[in-house]
């Protein structure tokens, strides 16, 4: 789950929701991301380098002349316009935990409170004397307040209570906990959750523990400590009870004297807490053009709060290179690295924002700049910079003020959804996706002349039109795709275009996961799979997914450590260049399985701290993020959540981006990788990933972007907009460039099957309710894996129902992928089957999917008007008057197709 830590504590305050079609919005964007901001971005940094974290002294360059000019009666406006922008005002508050006894000293109640709005949540559990490790229980019937809910079998989710407001009319919100202090209670945790924003506050990255016997105030997250009041060293960078060297009888007789001697002490103590509302602004921009001294003036006027600065430069021509205009200048103004000007706008009279006014010779084609509000705070446009026409040759995007040409303009007209795109992308990848839409439209053209191709394969080509549209003006942020309801009245097949990107292979995809948690044993597991290859191939199977290839401190792979090392447990470099071979003669591609997120030391830094590489890639503390206690890095805060068992890298840093390139090229180059699965994205930036895959051009590519659910109550709930969200929103940030594993779908699929719940697989629109259902060509759907089944069950799929699951995915649109212990040792007939139907009747990452019932013990669709299925117990056949014949059944599923 996504945590917010207290000391201090920010969130953004403001749901991300599914928009589809909306106007550009301005959204804030930072290299080092507020912790209140999600899915932040860096501001584009290809002309002025203005998110440099280190920066040069400024000089002072403003002139002492007014940079206003007086114009004439002969001026003209030639341009005005006002752009939304989304704002941030920071509410602070307090999170107010207070122990205090009731009637005497064996009655006590713990209050948990907080002064900021939201609909609040306690999710808490105790520790019992004697335990060992960091899991919680629930605690006894009689201590849980009123609307207590308990949550699986090992935490409990009270509701705050919203107190009176004050004088002031502020409002307050708590929680009451009564407890015994002779039961057997050695610890009261938790952590609170804003269910308005989905966000949870954390104290120092961890659980609140309030401690009742003294021996666990070792423990860096416990509250309430007085100085002096209990033994041990406070901020200790572990979650596990602290047992005093001795035995088991000796330990028992030494916490209860601990217990009789140091008795319970009440407190309160607050904690700090931050919350960014987001609030409406405007930015008002107009240029005045003076015939007489051909002189432009931009006025910049905006009604944001506090100090605004305007980080600007001008172009001659439309390529949007920056370059330094000559004096006059506005009042404070400086110069930022040679490469542009920086100015504070001045403060209105009323005090109610803030405006600027700009001065430019003739021969400039453009006014350029971004808004800088803070260190690490920025506003541009959609990803770009504000880009404002100084000439009447420039053509001005209606609503966003970027400039493209008229051909470009044409072509937008599609209509794209917006996408989040988080970098500037060169002149040279917009040019490659023009050409691509160019050869859609052209097949457009060719369907409609030929009148042989049914509305469906218009409307698959138009949707490829409105991504690569979105990607290549950056105006997809924050949203879903939106596909349009299509007229499925016609049976002509449907041809979708082939390899868009890295994103989608073919299109036609079928992804084998070759090994499982136990394959390193053997030792020789690539010469195994040697022996699989034809198998594979004759299967139907079109791309394998292989076990991390790296030495690594965990036999599995997935604790890397010397990046160039390809001697691991699977076997040997030469073994596995070896198979890669066999592979690509089998016609099987092969996907590389990438640890980027973290990377094991092999040295101590002076403090003793494992956090200095060895290897070719012998990087420094620099190299590890500076958020992650464990380890002590002199790197930037991480840009995503830390992976705690090992350094986590600094994407962040150009040495680490371009050593990752090199290594990854050189992967590419010398083993025969076609593509990559990415381990653990949540640890870092979409971004990032965009110029990996840029810099390595895989045939394919899909991130793990694992995230809960939303449950309420213990409850699966039914909409699950939230998470596939969250994954799209990564989806975008990469800009497409790499599909993920679409785990809303697997989740949705454990409900269904096992509480005979078939209904959850239709969303409220009757679509498919995970990524499948908004971005099916990003969506790569699985039951199974090496996390959450094999020897591991971290999450594993309903025991008996698995060829249910495989019958949904392998007739359904995303890019199916299938474990290897399903293939070879327990359902590889009826796979077999049911990828021979998918492949005999083209079905691929876009098929469009018409589902015809979503009830208690059924579901049935017709998929591409070609195929139908039904998964559940209850009944279901598709009419009489389509010709269908049964293709193939098993224990409650069967699939049809079309007889021709």
């Amino acid at each position: 789950m996504s945590v917010v830590t207290t000391d201090p504590i920010f969130l953004l305050y403001h749901r991300r929701r599914a928009t589809f079609n909306s106007p550009p919005i301005f959204r804030l964007n930072s290299k080092n991301p507020p912790l209140f901001i999600q899915n932040c971005t860096p501001t584009p940094n290809r002309r002025a380098s203005i998110c440099s974290r280190h920066f040069c002294p400024p000089k002072a360059v403003s002139s002492s002349d007014t940079a206003v000019v007086e114009t004439s009666e002969s001026s003209s406006v030639t341009f005005s316009e006002t752009f939304p922008l989304k704002g941030a005002e920071k509410l602070e508050g307090k999170i107010t935990i207070r122990l205090e006894s009731e009637k005497d000293e064996e009655y006590w109640k713990l209050t948990v409170g907080c002064s900021l709005p939201g609909k609040w949540v306690l999710h808490w559990g105790v520790t019992y004397i004697g335990d060992t490790g960091s899991e919680w229980d629930q605690p006894p019937l009689d201590m849980r307040p009123p609307g207590s809910v308990p949550i699986k079998d090992y935490a409990i989710e009270t509701p705050f209570e919203r107190l009176p407001a004050s004088l002031e009319g502020d409002s307050f919100y708590e929680v009451k906990i009564d407890f015994n202090t002779n039961s057997s209670i050695a610890a009261i945790n938790f952590v609170l959750k804003d269910e308005e924003s989905g966000s949870w506050y954390q104290h120092r990255g961890r659980d609140f523990k309030v401690p009742l016997i003294d021996y666990l105030q070792g423990d860096g997250n416990v509250v309430g400590a007085q100085k002096g009041a209990w033994p041990g060293e406070l901020g200790q960078i572990s979650n596990l009870i602290i047992k005093p060297e001795v035995d088991d009888s000796e330990g028992d007789n030494l916490r209860e004297s601990n217990m009789e001697k140091r008795p319970l002490q009440g407190f309160c103590e607050d904690h700090s807490v931050f919350k960014e509302v987001v609030t409406d602004n405007l930015l008002n921009v107009s240029v005045r053009h003076d015939l007489e001294t051909s002189k432009n003036v931009v006025y910049i006027e905006t009604g944001l709060p506090g100090d605004v600065v305007i980080h600007w430069g001008v172009c001659r021509d439309e390529g949007k290179n920056w370059i330094i205009p000559a004096e006059p200048y506005p009042p404070e103004t400086i110069l930022f690295k040679n490469k542009a000007l920086r100015t504070l706008l001045q403060q209105k009279q009323d005090g109610c924002g803030s405006w600027g006014s700009f001065t430019l010779d003739k021969g400039f084609a453009a006014f350029v700049f971004v808004l800088k509000l803070n260190e690490n705070t920025w506003l541009n446009c959609n990803g770009d910079d504000f880009y404002i026409p100084l000439t009447s040759s420039v053509i001005t995007d209606e609503h966003s003020g970027l400039t493209h040409t008229k051909r470009e303009e044409q072509l937008a007209e599609v209509g794209s959804p917006m996408i989040s795109d988080d970098s500037s992308e060169s002149k040279e990848a917009k040019d490659d996706i023009i050409k691509e839409i160019r050869n859609l439209v052209t097949g457009i053209s060719s369907v409609k002349s030929r009148k042989t191709k049914s509305r469906e394969a218009q409307e698959s080509i138009l949707q490829e039109i409105e991504k690569l549209a979105a990607e290549a003006y950056s105006i997809f942020r924050s949203s879903t795709p939106t596909f349009t309801d299509i007229d499925q009245s016609e049976d002509e097949d449907l041809e979708t275009p082939v390899k868009i990107s890295s994103g989608t292979g073919s299109g036609y995809e079928i992804v084998c996961q070759g090994f499982n948690w136990e394959s390193h044993k053997s030792g020789k597991w690539y010469m195994e799979l040697q022996d699989k290859v034809s198998e594979l191939s004759s299967l139907g199977f079109t791309v394998i997914w292989l076990p991390p290839p790296t030495d690594s401190v965990s036999p599995e792979g997935y604790m890397p450590r010397d990046l160039y090392n390809l001697n691991s447990r699977y076997g040997n470099m030469d073994q596995l260049k070896a198979l890669v071979k066999s592979l690509h003669k089998a016609g099987i591609r092969v996907l590389g399985d990438a640890v980027l997120n973290h990377r094991c030391a092999e040295y101590k830094n002076q403090n003793g701290v494992w956090n200095i590489f060895g290897g070719r890639l012998n990087w420094d503390d620099r190299a590890v993020v500076a958020d992650d206690p464990h380890f002590q890095g002199r790197g930037n805060k991480s840009s995503g959540d830390n992976f705690h068992a090992a350094p986590n890298i600094d994407h962040s840093q150009e040495f680490v981006r371009n050593d990752i390139k090199e290594w990854l090229c050189w992967l590419r180059e010398e083993i025969g990788y076609d593509g990559w699965r990415l381990d653990f994205v949540r640890g870092f930036w979409g971004g990032y990933v965009k110029d990996y895959l840029e810099a390595t051009e895989p045939y394919f590519a899909v991130g793990e972007f694992w995230d809960s659910l939303s449950y309420t109550y213990g409850e699966m709930d039914h909409n699950q907009d939230a998470h596939r969200q969250r994954i799209v929103d990564w989806i975008n940030a990469t800009n497409g460039t790499a599909s993920a594993f679409d785990v809303t779908t697997k989740g949705i699929l454990h409900s269904a099957l096992e509480k005979c719940e078939y209904w959850r697989l239709s969303d409220e629109k009757g679509k498919p309710p995970g990524v499948m259902g908004w971005w099916p060509s990003r969506a790569i759907t699985f039951i199974e894996n090496h996390d959450t089944g094999s020897t591991q069950g971290h999450w594993r799929f309903p025991g008996g129902k698995e060829m249910q699951g495989y019958a949904y995915i392998l007739t359904h649109c995303g890019t199916p992928s299938l474990f290897y212990d399903h293939i070879f040792f327990e359902y590889k007939s009826q796979i077999s089957t049911l990828i021979s139907i998918r492949k005999r009747n083209k079905i691929n990452c876009r098929s469009i999917v018409k589902i015809v019932k979503a009830e208690r013990d059924v579901y049935a669709a017709i998929i591409d008007e070609k195929v139908a299925m039904k998964i559940g117990p209850g009944h279901y056949e598709p009419s009489n008057g389509q010709n269908w014949s049964l293709a193939t059944e098993g224990n409650d599923y069967k699939i049809w197709e079309i007889s021709r």
